[in-house]
This record gives C-alpha cells, structure tokens and sequence, in this order.
C-alpha cells in the first residue's frame, strides 16, 4: 500500500469525522411511570474499501460489516419479578463490504429482511438468570471474540467482514472460485430466531444455551443448537475475559454441522491488550486467531488504539490448504461527538496441495457515529 493511499485514508476519514461531528447529540430516551422507559439508538458507519487480488483493484464505498449501520429501540420496564425488555433493531441495508467482489456490486441502498438484527422479548430475573425469546444472539454468539484491543472496527476474528466476498486469484492471474469467506471464519453462530437462556454470574462465570431456526433467509432452512460458558473478571490490575462455545445445525440440505470455538482476552492498565481464538469445525478445519493491542490517550478528543493481528487456518478451503492472513488498524475516539475514524490495513495468502494462488490485500478506512 502507498504512502499516497494511506495519507489520502487518513484524510478522508478526518473529513468524515469533522462532517458528522455538528449531528451528534445527547440520547433519545423517553421515561414514562412505572421506572419505564424507551430508547432509541442507532449508528452509521460509512467506509471506503479497496481490494487488490494482486492482479486489479476494486475500489468502493460500502457500509462496514463488521459493524454494519443500524437502528433499533428499547422498551424496558421494571416488574415485581424482575426486569422485561423488548429491542428492535435493524441495519439499513446499506451496501455491506462483505458482499462486495471482483464481479458483483451490491446495491447502495437494498433492504431485505435478513436485515432485522433483533426483535426479541427478554425478562431479566433476580434470581433465575434471564430468559430471552425472538430473533437475536445465539448462546455462542460473541464467543469467539473476547477483544479488548478496542481496533475491532478495523480488525477482528471474523476476518471475512472487511471483503469475504473477494476471490482469489491463480497464480496465472485467472480468477479462481476460491473466497476469503470460504477461506477465513471463526465460526461464531450469529443469530437466529431462538429460545436463550442465561444463568446468573457467579464469580464472574455465566453459562448460556439456546435453540433457534433460520427463518429470515430465503433456501435457507436450518435449526441449530448452541451453548457457551463466559468469564469476565480482573487479576490485579489486568481485566480478564474469555469464552467457550459449540453449535450444533441441522441444514435440510447439507447433513450436519459442529463447530467448537472459544477466545480469551486481557487488557493491563498500561494499555496493552491480547487476545487469542481458536475454532474448529467438521469437515471445515480449525484455526488460530491472535492480536496485539496498544491504547494510549495521546489526544485530547479521546484515546488511540492500535493493533496487529495474525490467523492461521488448516484444511478450511480444502484438505490440506493454509490460509494465512496478518493485518495491522487504527482506530482514533473522538468521544464527545462519539464518532471513531479508523484505517485497517491486511494481507490474505491462501495455499492449497492442488492449486496455487495470488497473494491478496484488502484497505478499509472511514467512520463510526453513534447516536
């Protein structure tokens, strides 16, 4: 990558930032008798992504998948028993990075219904833990992404979301049908609609399972079911989180699936985080995810976090290949206007026994506004 291009993506995102910077503004809360209350919230995150197959470039503006804009609403309540709460949320539909490609350009504006995020009643209990039912987070959900690094707009586990619908090229620089998507994962079982439930913490441990169905996609019909136990605590001066999860699905066409995944994490007071993830699923490899974090307040606006990070996988793409990737990101608070300007850099190699492939690189750069 040039110093050109990435002087000019430091630039862009400033601008973005100085332009959505005079929107920002307090909550959209409303409280009504009862201790209830209702809150609406939402974000935008406009990114300017380019792709290099080492062949061409793919250059466009797309709606950042690893934290897509959305919108949604809260209803909380207190009962007698306990606490109930009812959130709708939906991305925009705005076009996603991950679905970009060599050949294919999604439309700017296109929502569908997979686009509904959540739609879920939950009722917290004082002593029962809390029991959740509709469309939202799998019990594995997140497992895989114990994450302190706070670079997770530019760089996490879930390597596909920045361009997972990119191909790789061969190596006489014909595109192949191998993807990024195809070839990087942490398995993490997203959401459905389910039944969840969630203990109480005890010493920091919580343990969740749930049941859910795909039901918002279209020739897409499959069940699944998914459990995981989390850890969130501190050791001195360090915070300490981590994760293990498995899914079970049933596709009606395609047999079974099983995935085992997990991460951990930990942040010193000094500003530096690790975290490490590791998965593996039948007949689909296993891989390794590390990263290096460092988070300073070096402005005034809010704090800079910075990262690197490496992931392996084996047998992913195929029996017997390799699919490596490193990256490095930025990400810059600017907490009173709750906007972060970010820039994330990486390399893809995938390597197979019966093919070889192009080296690919991807860049996303743009903003993050909260509302």
């Amino acid at each position: 990558m040039s110093l050109k291009v990435t002087i000019q993506s430091i630039g862009a995102g400033l601008f973005l930032t100085a332009s959505f910077a005079q929107f920002a503004a307090a909550e959209f809360r409303y409280e009504y008798g009862s201790d209830g209350s209702v809150l609406f919230y939402g974000q935008f995150t406009p990114a300017y992504q380019i792709f290099d197959d080492g062949v061409s470039r793919t250059k466009t503006l797309v709606d950042n998948s690893s934290s897509n804009s959305r919108v949604g609403v809260w209803v909380r309540q207190p009962l007698d028993v306990g606490k109930f709460a009812f959130n709708l949320e939906t991305a925009l539909g705005l076009r996603p990075s991950a679905l970009v490609s060599q050949g294919f350009t999604p439309e700017a504006l296109d929502w569908k219904r997979t686009a509904i995020r959540k739609f879920e009643f939950i009722l917290e209990t004082e002593n029962s833990g809390i029991f959740a039912i509709g469309q939202g987070s799998m019990a594995g959900d997140s497992a895989a992404e114990m994450d302190f690094s706070a670079t997770n707009l530019g760089a996490y586990s879930s390597i596909p979301d920045v361009a997972g619908a990119f191909r790789f090229r061969n190596s006489d620089g014909t595109l192949s049908t191998k993807t990024i998507v195809g070839s990087f994962s942490n398995f993490d079982p997203g959401r459905l609609l389910r039944i969840r439930y969630d203990t109480q913490s005890l010493n920091g441990f919580t343990l969740a399972a749930s049941y859910g169905k795909q039901v918002l996609a279209k020739n897409a019909d499959y069940e699944s079911y998914s459990a995981a136990i989390y850890y969130e605590g501190e050791v001195g001066t360090t915070k300490v989180k981590g994760a293990v999860g498995y899914s079970h699905t049933d596709f009606e066409i395609g047999g079974q699936q099983d995935s085992t995944f997990g991460s951990f994490a930990l942040l010193h007071e000094t500003g530096v985080s690790f975290n490490i993830a590791a998965g593996k699923r039948n007949q689909k490899g296993h891989y390794v995810y590390g990263k290096l974090g460092y988070q300073h307040d070096w402005l005034s606006a809010g704090k800079t976090a910075l990262s690197i990070d490496y992931y392996r996988g084996n047998d992913r793409s195929s029996a017997g290949s390799k699919s490596t990737s490193y990256g490095v990101a930025m990400v810059q608070y600017f907490d009173d206007t709750r906007i972060e300007a970010y820039l994330a850099l990486r390399k893809y190699k995938l390597a197979e026994t019966s093919a070889s492939y192009l080296d690919a690189s991807s860049t996303i750069f743009g903003v993050r506004w909260k509302f």
